[in-house]
């Protein structure tokens, strides 16, 4: 049985569907129902951002299709995890990460890893992360992002979960801290994967999950969408990122979970496949790596 975390979290809150209304049989759902369902592994829709309209983005997410949300802590600060698992707990369908972004690595305390610890046990938290290196923004001293990676690393092994690694700019080094501190035991995924065909080779060697993010549809991402085009689809994962990265033909405006349709039917076109071959293996992969029930209905409690 899994602990019961401490800081207020509860276990009481019936979990509602994405949509509370009454299912009516349209044309419209008859013709979701016949698509195979989507996961969006990564989005972070517990922010703000989405603090006046969240429930018309779940009902979005279902109406396009997308059956699964992964609600990714550590966006920003601590209380970005407790959102997440909050939200995670009262939606069926809904799994949270806890972590913190390379971006704040600099401000984790000790009494927020015990927290962060603590909400590990919680029945709805499917991974460690967001985590990783950015060394791009180096917002925080290289040195202290690479302690708490590996800090959060252990802590994935430890806890036997896996773990969403952030990727900027850090090819090398997130490769040498996958290898050297998980011991082959370290599963996880490259969220929002950007880099070459030679780094995605390193990390699908050490046995981790490559996703693709709105990123893939971008006019000048042509290098991205070879990589797309080349790796094994039982590698593949899916992503919004939201709020962040907005697929076209929505680039520019916030992103939501709905979008995650856009990422699958590009990968779809340069692979040449049917959307509903990119849903069925991202969703297959998904439910391997994060321990996702098989064929789970939003709105079952």
């Amino acid at each position: 049985m899994p602990e019961t975390p401490s800081g207020g979290i509860t276990h009481a809150v019936r979990p509602e569907p994405f949509d509370n209304a009454q299912d009516r049989r349209s044309g419209a759902q008859a013709e979701r129902s016949r698509r195979a369902p989507l996961i969006d592994t990564h989005c972070h829709i517990q922010t703000e951002e989405f603090d006046e309209d969240r429930h018309e983005v779940l009902a979005r997410a279902r109406e396009a299709g997308v059956d699964t949300l992964i609600v990714v802590g550590g966006a920003g600060d601590l209380s970005t995890n407790d959102a997440a698992v909050t939200l995670a707990e009262q939606h069926a369908g809904l799994y949270a990460t806890v972590g913190m972004h390379p971006h704040d690595a600099k401000d984790v305390a000790e009494e927020d890893m015990d927290r962060l610890r603590g909400l590990t046990g919680h029945p709805k938290v499917v991974a460690i992360g967001e985590t990783g290196l950015d060394f791009h923004y180096d917002n925080s001293p290289r040195e202290v992002q690479r302690e708490m990676f590996d800090r959060f690393a252990g802590l994935a092994v430890e806890r036997r979960l896996p773990i969403v690694v952030h990727n900027r700019e850090s090819d090398r080094e997130v490769a040498e801290t996958i290898r050297n501190r998980g011991g082959g035991k370290l599963e996880g995924v490259i969220h929002c994967f950007t880099s070459d065909q030679a780094a995605a080779r390193s990390f699908l060697d050490l046995g981790f999950y490559l996703s693709f993010s709105g990123i893939v549809t971008f006019k000048n991402a042509d290098g991205l969408r070879d990589v797309a085009r080349w790796a094994p689809l039982d590698r593949l994962l899916i992503e919004t990122d939201a709020p962040f990265l907005a697929p076209v033909p929505k680039r520019g405006r916030r992103n939501e979970p709905a979008y995650v349709r856009f990422v699958a039917e590009t990968l779809a076109q340069v692979r040449g496949v049917g959307v509903d071959e990119i849903a069925d293996a991202a969703g297959r992969n998904a439910r391997a790596l994060f321990g996702l029930p098989s064929g789970e209905t939003p709105g079952k409690p």
